[in-house]
């Protein structure tokens, strides 16, 4: 039986936001009194105890209400959801910085946390100094940090400014080395926010790895949080989804995800809330895809793909160039294409080509065995191209690639990349 390393029970975050009164002219004495009071009231409210906020008027706002939820020991858990889900007030109530206002915590084991650049660092101290301070307040011994300091040393990369006060790193040297020392001080629990994103991409990697090799080798438990979907699939086996501060769902990280990836393209399922620039001399009416002269959002992999536009030109003599742009679930994009000369079917010479007010529909085919059996988005330009875009629908469609188990014999069901195409091999003896 798994042990039981973090537990949550009814985990509720309570703030209270002020918001100014509207006030219209105040005079001299008027805006003595309203400050003096201000004062009295923020005054009394630190002396009793009470969170200060700027404002006349107060709200409460719920950061996080009634999570429950269990992680085990060595798990890797992704933490997901959109801004504002609650991710980082979660983080912040299990690293103990700040409290619950309702609800109980119980953890067993010491926690790192990097939730921030510069967490727990003091800007006056050096390099140096910081990881010893840092070990210590995590309760190490003197001994047991300089056992491990030449490799916190040697993984963060600052050598040459480790007799340097931090105050004077930059925000990715502050990161290299707040890591380091985040993830070789043995905790039992390391969590960490998206403030790796501050980092390089080979730093990132080596983090990622770093991570990987203390929960798989050691048996300590990592908490996650990252827009950066690939790199959270690499590294957690789990993932918890979070929505406006409430728990929807925990399981396998890649089934967690795609629901995720499905509940983001949900608001954007018409072609209306998706278009994000526009102009008078274009409109955007549909995008549609189809198989078989079927509308359809779920797609065989065997069979072609037809994807389909249609449009307005507002002005006579625009010059209209339509272009579509297909994504995968984490943003990635797959590939672009624009309707060129050589690809137009309904006039001669479209690119270029000055088009007189009316409805226009354009469609690309893509090829079957092309994309991998996944979900995919379609990006819709209507622009006159490389010089001004006219109209931009931003996952404008959404449909999913099934394998329906045709190529099985052929392709491995879990056949990884984006694409998949079938090509044409041959093998012969050379001698």
């Amino acid at each position: 039986m798994s042990e039981v390393v973090i537990k949550a029970e009814n985990l509720s975050k309570k703030y209270i936001i002020g918001h100014q009164a509207s006030a219209g002219y105040e005079t001299f004495r008027e805006q003595i009194f309203h400050h003096a009071h201000n004062f009295y009231s923020r005054t009394k409210k630190m002396i009793t105890g009470q969170q200060v906020t700027e404002g006349d008027n107060l709200e409460e706002f719920w950061a996080l209400k009634e999570l429950s939820f269990e992680i085990n020991k060595g798990d890797r858990i992704g933490i997901i959801g959109k801004n504002g889900a609650g991710k980082s007030t979660l983080l912040k109530l299990l690293s103990r910085i700040t409290e619950p206002t309702t609800g109980k915590i119980s953890i067993k084991g010491r926690v790192a946390s990097l939730l921030e650049v510069g967490t727990g660092f003091h800007p006056e101290l050096t390099g140096r100094e910081n990881i010893f301070l840092n070990g210590a307040i995590m309760g190490m011994s003197r001994s047991e940090i300089k056992r491990k300091f030449d490799e916190i040393v040697d993984f963060s990369g600052v050598e040459k400014f480790l007799d340097t006060p931090v105050k004077r790193y930059s925000s990715g040297m502050y990161v290299r080395l707040a890591f380091s020392v985040a993830a070789h001080l043995e905790p039992e629990i390391l969590v960490v926010d998206e403030v790796l994103a501050v980092g390089d991409a080979e730093f990132q990697k080596k983090c990622l790895g770093k991570m990987q090799d203390v929960s798989n080798s050691e048996g300590r438990t990592v908490l996650f949080v990252s827009h950066n979907m690939p790199a959270l699939l690499n590294l957690c086996n789990k993932a918890m989804l979070l929505k406006a501060g409430k728990f929807q769902n925990m399981g396998k990280a890649d089934e967690i995800v795609q629901e995720y990836i499905l509940s983001v393209a949900t608001g954007n399922a018409d072609v209306g809330s998706s278009i994000k620039i526009h102009s008078d001399k274009t409109k955007l009416l549909s995008v549609s895809v189809k198989q078989n002269d079927t509308y359809r959002a779920d797609v065989d992999i065997a069979k072609p793909i037809l994807i389909e536009m249609v449009y307005e030109i507002m002005e006579d003599d625009t010059i209209c160039t339509p272009s579509i742009v297909i994504k995968d679930n984490f943003d990635v994009e797959v590939f672009a294409s624009f309707n060129s000369p050589s690809a137009s079917s309904v006039i001669d010479n479209f690119y270029g080509v000055p088009l007189k007010k009316g409805i226009y529909k354009s469609a690309i085919l893509i090829p079957a065995n092309f994309l991998n059996d996944s979900n995919y988005f379609a990006d819709i330009y209507l622009s006159k191209f490389l010089q001004e875009v006219y109209t931009y629908a931003e996952k404008a469609a959404l449909f999913n690639v099934i394998d329906t188990g045709e190529m099985s014999k052929e392709y491995h069901s879990k056949w990884k990349g984006v694409v998949r195409p079938k090509f044409e091999w041959y093998t012969e003896k050379s001698k």
